[in-house]
């Protein structure tokens, strides 16, 4: 410990093996907690509690202001610039509904510290431009920046960020709802920005936020690893907090006014369509007690968890099985990050007119509950979920130390107890007790949902004229804007345009930031062996490592020769199968007993091409589950029974999961819709492309959606055969298995299996054939904004060119797409990567306001590199992107199933070490060579994905049409 700081607790963590050290800083009070564990990976989070009681986005802005110089970084995007210099595992920043945090996680000593460096100047002595808040905030410009005639338009990578962000109804939804539940409180307002909100926020504002809200007093700081504490602290103090005094004013969220009667609410979001048919969204919501309750936090966890975990959970049963909306919404469930927590549950796919015939399911089968409860193994099965949540060490998705972290900020955040929440299981025994109690349900459901008053009916229905009318006030605000402008004030927007492309085009000295380099990355790549292989009878690998008493396993079997159809059903197949009854009982009983017995349990089908060659294309189903190792018999059991004995009969749930589908499909358009289209325009260059387009991409959208209409014509008939069909071919039995497991309960899980799985099964892998189709290139979506895409043969990951394509990706994002699309072009993200699983190389843009233009700057790139006669510092960059990516650990159990995963499709260690070692010997002329080469006068294939109305530009640009 570091003097400036004072300790005032250390609480082990024996379920998670790790120890929280809470300090705080002596002379400005800011918290210091520290995760201190023996993981590799570093982890720093330094947040302020930002509470906006606006929807201008000042929170949101900030953020993007903040990482654009500071006073010992005077360059003008440190942030992008040090995610070109890092080992970083993980860099962003986030803006929430009631804090805005910077955090990072890397493996590597130095460069922790360089990051460590940079972002405590950006927080609390970021320079904030006014230019830079033009170019991340909003601005006007000339459509023609000389011709001060030609139309006003508006500009600004936030701006557009959050058009694409409330393109989508869901977003809208949240935004809706937790206005309602939240009248008079900081989450009544958008803090990411509503568009037209973020067009009255002023730089003086932004400012006087900053100054208000950017103080160690107001902030939190958390870190996580095996770190020298001491050195780590005063670098912290020495750096930053030292040069500020104690604020008295607590920056804090009041508890809400609290209704005295239910409200009933009603808005409207646009859709480019007449058919306004089964497009409403009805969500009920209601407000609970403090969040940082912890008692109250788990017993409202433990309430929506028998309310709504599965399909045989009373409330999510009564909503999957009505007729007035198509799937339970996306926003059922318990919301206990904001100061007051809240509850909710709803439908979509609805209309209008049954909003109280919703009111009165839910309020019907909520009094139901309170009148008679529910078994007592349901109530033991969701604290099973609980327990085994708790025991999970993450890490997969993002940094284990960081998961830790944000986990733990809410309570921070609102002055609560983080420890606590990291600490659960004394908090766990205690709610294990009070539920054990008769009418402990009964009792919840009637205190905190149908005796609380704080009670919305929100509805969301379609209009086809909303975004007209919108896009036309934006018009208009323009057009105003112009008529009133004086010489002067035109000449000031010109001026600035100038000032502005000028500051986008300076060259930064590179230098005035901390850096590792190529010497400072291991050459040798990180590899997990298995422990041991089981050959005797099924055969069987084996990984022990530290799972914290958790168990996984994975089941397969090679594709056989499919056909066109059954390959097309395959995704729903996959999600189907462990969703639907099996062993005799109805999907109703095994949802219950999956509970109660695994983590999870679920199946998808891999398809890949083969390493060397993109046009062989084969395949396997996984069934993949986890359960506590106490549990490793009845796992396993299950997981034989879904395999062999899966019921596809049950024609309602069939419908019921084809609709919740398409609905996950619809909802994850905008939001990966740059990942939608590179898949479209990679389509266009082989069958391989084409197929993982035809069951991934927008093929399988507009499919799902004509499967969803020909269920209410004719049935679902035509479902079950399909499903039936699919599952005569794989329901032999699997041909293999995986192991992961602890060492403790090594033994008893792989008896289990063997007990099970006596006789070996074998399969061959086969090639995949498919014929490639002519889809549509330019598919028009419910969006504002675009995302584009360009696809140009290359090569596979064993060709000695595939290195430096990849390092090209990097080169051109860095050196050109960055600068060209997102700052000056308005993009929120632009980039290009080497795809040698399909032996092509993909530019794309995200969140887009154009389309032409950003396909010129692709273009323009292949010439800006190949002017430069040298650009090793661009290669250092790209390559320390690249290894940073490979290098990123997961959990002990992801890393083991990830190597595994990779030596199963042919990526195996030797080949995946040749690679990396090509990689840290590409030079310059490689650079050039493969761009020469492969992309330089390459027609490839163009995609977009595009707001409604544009067939115009589809036109110009000779795509073919689509329409979801």
């Amino acid at each position: 410990m570091h003097a400036s700081f004072k300790k005032l607790s250390s609480t082990a963590v024996d379920s998670l093996n790790i120890e929280i050290e809470h300090y705080e800083h002596i002379k400005t009070g800011a918290p210091h907690y520290h995760i201190r564990s023996d993981h590799d990976e570093k982890a720093f989070l330094v947040a302020v509690r930002t509470m906006p009681h606006d929807s201008t986005g000042v929170a949101h802005i900030l953020e993007h202001t903040a990482l654009c110089g500071s006073e010992r970084f005077p360059v003008r995007d440190p942030f992008f610039m040090m995610t070109r210099r890092s080992l970083n595992t993980f860099m962003n920043a986030m803006t929430s509904s009631d804090w805005t945090a910077y955090p990072f996680a890397s493996q590597n000593d130095k460069d922790f510290q360089n990051l460590l460096d940079v972002y405590l100047d950006a927080v609390f002595f970021a320079n904030l431009d006014e230019l830079d808040f033009a170019q991340e905030g909003h601005r006007v410009e000339f459509s023609d920046s000389e011709d001060r005639s030609s139309e006003l338009t508006y500009k600004g990578v936030v701006f557009n960020e959050m058009k694409g962000a409330m393109s989508s109804p869901v977003s809208q939804l949240w935004q809706g709802i937790s206005a309602e539940l939240f009248p008079t409180t900081t989450y009544h307002y958008n803090s990411g920005g509503e568009p037209e909100n973020i067009l009255d926020l002023s730089y003086q504002e932004l400012l006087d936020f900053y100054r208000t809200h950017y103080h160690p007093s107001n902030a939190i700081i958390m870190t996580f690893g095996n770190m020298d504490l001491a050195d780590i602290q005063s670098r912290i103090d020495e750096q930053a907090l030292n040069r500020f005094e104690k604020q008295d004013k607590q920056w804090r969220v009041s508890p809400e006014q609290r209704y005295t009667e239910p409200q009933t609410r009603v808005a409207e979001y646009g859709v480019d369509s007449d058919d306004l048919k089964g497009k409403t969204h009805h969500v009920m919501g209601w407000l609970l007690g403090d969040s940082i309750d912890l008692d109250a936090q788990l017993e409202a966890n433990l309430l929506s968890q028998v309310l709504l975990d599965n399909s045989a959970s009373p409330l999510r049963r009564a909503l999957e099985e009505s007729d007035l909306g198509t799937s339970p919404s996306p926003m059922c469930g318990l919301e206990d990050s904001n100061r007051e927590m809240s509850f909710m549950c709803g439908i979509e796919g609805s209309d209008p007119e049954h909003a109280q015939a919703l009111e009165t399911l839910v309020l019907s089968t909520l009094q139901t509950v309170a009148e008679k409860g529910v078994p007592q193994e349901m109530v033991e099965a969701a604290l099973h979920q609980l327990e085994l949540h708790q025991r999970e060490v993450g890490g997969d998705s993002y940094p284990y130390g960081l998961q830790l972290i944000l986990t733990a900020l809410p309570a921070a955040t609102h002055y609560g107890d983080p420890v606590a929440l990291l600490n659960l299981d004394p908090a766990l025994e205690r709610l294990r007790n009070k539920a054990g109690q008769q009418g402990f349900i009964q009792d919840a459901v009637n205190r905190l949902l149908l005796n609380n008053q704080h009670r919305v009916l929100y509805t969301l229905k379609p209009s086809s004229t909303l975004n007209a009318e919108k896009a036309e006030q934006e018009v208009q605000r323009l057009a105003s804007l112009q008529a009133s402008l004086t010489d002067e004030d035109a000449e000031k927007i010109i001026e600035r345009t100038k000032a502005l492309e000028a500051r986008q085009a300076q060259e930064d000295d590179p230098d005035l930031l901390p850096k590792v380099g190529l010497e400072d990355v291991k050459p040798e790549l990180t590899y997990v062996a298995p422990t041991s292989m089981h050959s005797d009878q099924l055969e069987t690998t084996e990984y022990v490592t530290g799972t914290n008493g958790i168990i996984y396993q994975q089941a397969f079997k090679d594709l056989p020769s499919l056909s066109r159809e059954q390959i097309e059903w395959l995704p729903l197949f996959s999600q189907a199968w462990t969703e639907v009854g099996a062993g005799g009982h109805s999907y109703l009983e095994q949802q219950q007993r999956q509970t109660a017995t695994v983590g999870s349990l679920s199946a998808y089908a891999s398809i890949r091409s083969d390493v060397s060659d993109a046009a062989i294309m084969s395949g396997y189903l996984t069934m993949t589950g986890k359960a506590l190792g106490s549990n490793a018999d009845d796992f396993s059991s299950m997981v034989k029974e879904t395999w062999l004995e899966a019921d596809f009969s049950e024609q309602s749930r069939l419908k019921d999961l084809l609709l919740q589908a398409r609905s996950r499909k619809e909802q994850g358009v905008t939001g990966n819709g740059h990942g939608l289209a590179m898949s479209t325009a990679a389509a266009q260059l082989n069958s391989s492309a084409d197929l993982l387009d035809s069951i991934g991409g927008m093929p399988s959208a507009k499919r799902l959606k004509a499967w969803s209409e020909k269920v209410e014509s004719e049935g679902v008939g035509f479902i079950e055969q399909a499903m039936k069909d699919l599952y005569g071919a794989v329901c032999s039995g699997p041909d293999s298995l995986l192991l992961v497991h602890d060492d403790i309960n090594s033994a008893a899980h792989l008896d289990a299996t063997r007990r099970l799985w006596e006789d070996a099964n074998s399969s061959q892998k086969v090639q995949l054939d498919w014929a490639a189709s002519d889809s549509p290139s330019y598919w028009m979506v419910d969006s504002q904004v675009n995302f584009c895409a360009w696809a140009i043969p290359t090569v596979t990951l064993t060709h000695e060119d595939s290195a430096a394509l990849a390092v090209l990706g990097g080169v051109l994002r860095n050196g050109y797409l960055h600068t060209a699309i997102r700052e000056k072009g308005g993009a929120y993200g632009a980039g290009a990567t080497q795809d040698s699983s399909l032996g092509c190389f993909k530019f794309y843009t995200y969140r887009d306001p154009r389309t032409e233009g950003s396909f010129a700057d692709f273009e323009k790139s292949l010439d800006w590199v190949l002017q430069q006669k040298t650009g090793d510092h661009l290669i250092e960059q790209s390559v320390l992107g690249i290894i940073g990516s490979l290098d990123r650990p997961g959990s002990p159990a992801g890393e083991a199933k990830q190597c595994f995963h990779m030596d199963k499709t042919g990526r195996t260690r030797e080949i995946r070490q040749n690679f990396r070692s090509q990689l840290l010997s590409v030079n310059w002329k490689d650079i050039l060579q493969v761009t020469e080469k492969y992309l330089k006068n390459n027609e490839g294939s163009r995609a977009v994905i595009a707001p409604r109305g544009t067939a115009d530009i589809a036109n110009k640009l000779g795509l073919k049409i689509g329409e979801y």
